[in-house]
């Protein structure tokens, strides 16, 4: 069992950064992909970045490849997305989720391939 807990949202102005924090408890967080995910009001959960648990590679939505970051400290079982030049269109809550079967680069963005899901933390964005 993992428990992932998100933390970093808030109410930002249009432009500004903000970095999200994703820590884990219970197995060993290395072992695991992590996932970041959001959903908007009345829209579907969206991928938005992943890192697999060797950070060679890490993968992004096309909306948000030029802008957020996704990085991760074993150490300290924790995953961050830096989300920089922040959109309206970004306002959403933001999901962490964990998931350690083998994926692709298709399948990493598939939500349901993920087995542990954090709380969620809201990201809103004015203008």
């Amino acid at each position: 069992q993992v428990q992932l807990v998100e933390s970093g949202g808030g109410l930002v102005q249009v432009g500004d950064s903000l970095r999200l924090s994703c820590a884990a408890s219970g197995r060993t967080f290395s072992n695991y992909v992590v996932g970041w995910f959001r959903q908007a009001p009345g829209k579907e959960r969206e991928f938005v970045a992943a890192i697999p648990w060797i950070a060679f590679n890490t993968y992004y939505s096309d909306s948000v490849k030029t802008r957020f970051t996704v990085s991760r400290d074993n150490a300290k079982n924790t995953v961050f997305l830096q989300m920089n030049s922040l959109k309206p269109e970004d306002t959403a809550v933001y999901y962490c989720a964990a998931r350690s079967r083998s994926f692709t680069a298709a399948t990493i963005k598939e939500g349901d391939d993920y087995d542990y899901w954090g709380q969620g933390t809201q990201v809103t964005v004015s203008s």
